[in-house]
C-alpha cells in the first residue's frame, strides 16, 4: 500500500492510496446509505424548516419580497447564493438573510448555529432543488472581494497541524483516505459542496450546513474555528460553492 506524505504535521501513516479495501464501507453501511438516499432522515427537518419559515416571517412570499424578486423567480435567485445583498450591504448566506428578515418581522432571530436556523435555511435552499448552481463571483466588486478572500482562506495553512483546506482537497489528494474517509473533489456533481448542503451527516445523526462542516474540519485540523457567518466563513463558502458551479442543487444532501 502506497503511503502519501503531505507537507504538514500529519503523520504519513494516516494517509493511504484510496484503492485500499480497508477504507470501504461495510456491506451493512452501504445498504444503510442506499436506504437513506431514498429516505433521507433530514427530510423531516427540512419540512420542519418550512413550518418555521411560515411561523417566523410568513413563508416564501416574505423571503421573495425581502430579496426583491417574485415568488416564481425565487428558486433561481436562491441558486446564486451566497451573493451580495444590497439591503444588508454585504455578501451573505441564506441564513443571514433569514436572520435579517426575522428581525424585520419583529422576531428574535435564530442563532446561525441553531438547529432551527439549519432547518429553516435548508427549507429555503430546497426551493432551488433541480436548479443549477449559478453563483457569480464576477457579479460586482463585493463578490470579487469575497471570492478573493475565500481563496486565501482555502489555501492558507494555519493551526496546530499547519493545514489548509487545500491540504485535503488538492488534485494530489483527491481520492485518498484520511482518517478512514475518502477525500472528495469538491466540484464533483456527487459531492457538489455548494449544492448538497445543508445535509444529513450520518456520523453526527443531524442536519448540518456547509459552514458548520467547515468548523468540523477546522476543529480536526487544530485550527481556531471561524464563527458561522463571519466574513471569512462566508467568503470560504463563496469560494467552495464556485467550485461546484453548474452542478444541480439537491437539498438535503446525505453525507457520511
Amino acid at each position: 500500500m502506497k503511503k502519501i506524505i503531505l507537507v504538514t504535521a500529519l503523520s504519513a501513516a494516516m494517509l493511504f492510496a484510496a484503492d485500499s479495501t480497508q477504507f470501504s464501507m461495510s456491506e451493512a453501511d452501504k445498504a444503510m446509505y442506499e436506504e437513506m438516499l431514498e429516505n433521507n432522515p433530514a427530510d423531516i427537518f427540512v419540512e420542519e424548516g418550512g413550518d418555521f419559515l411560515e411561523e417566523q416571517v410568513g413563508g416564501e412570499k416574505a423571503v421573495a419580497d425581502f430579496l426583491g424578486v417574485s415568488e416564481d423567480a425565487l428558486p433561481a435567485y436562491i441558486s446564486g447564493f451566497p451573493r451580495y445583498i444590497e439591503k444588508l450591504e454585504m455578501v451573505a448566506g441564506i441564513d443571514q438573510v433569514l436572520q435579517a428578515l426575522q428581525a424585520e418581522k419583529g422576531k428574535k432571530p435564530y442563532k446561525l448555529k441553531s438547529k432551527e436556523m439549519f432547518a429553516m435555511s435548508a427549507y429555503v435552499k430546497s426551493l432551488a432543488n433541480e436548479e443549477k448552481i449559478t453563483i457569480d463571483v464576477e457579479a460586482n466588486e463585493h463578490m470579487k472581494a469575497a471570492y478573493k478572500l475565500g481563496n486565501k482562506v482555502y489555501h492558507e495553512e494555519r493551526g496546530g497541524r499547519g493545514l489548509g483546506c487545500i491540504s485535503c482537497h488538492s488534485k494530489a489528494t483527491i481520492g485518498l483516505a484520511l482518517r478512514t474517509q475518502i477525500l472528495p473533489n469538491l466540484g464533483d456533481p456527487k459531492v457538489t459542496a455548494g449544492g448538497t448542503w445543508p445535509a444529513y451527516r450520518m456520523t453526527k445523526s443531524s442536519l448540518r450546513t456547509l459552514q458548520r462542516r467547515f468548523q468540523g474540519c477546522m476543529n480536526n485540523a487544530l485550527m481556531a474555528k471561524l464563527p458561522i457567518g463571519a466574513k471569512e466563513m462566508v467568503a470560504l463558502e463563496v469560494y467552495v460553492t464556485n467550485l461546484a458551479k453548474g452542478n444541480e442543487i439537491a437539498i438535503p444532501g446525505l453525507k457520511r
